[in-house]
């Protein structure tokens, strides 16, 4: 199971980019916003990861 609160590795750039770092962006794929959020690499912009965020 993947790693949520990270920290987390960006495959493009190499960046160790920490949760409260990372740019939170809307999901895709017809996700619900308020409980998944995808978390992208604030130097690049590529995506790290999508988490739940619900409750």
């Amino acid at each position: 199971m993947p790693e949520t609160d990270g920290p987390f590795d960006c495959d493009t750039c190499d960046a160790t980019v920490a949760f409260e770092d990372a740019r939170r962006t809307k999901t895709m794929g017809g996700l619900d916003a308020t409980k998944w959020q995808t978390l992208c690499c604030p130097n690049c912009g590529s995506r790290l990861q999508t988490v739940y965020v619900g409750g």
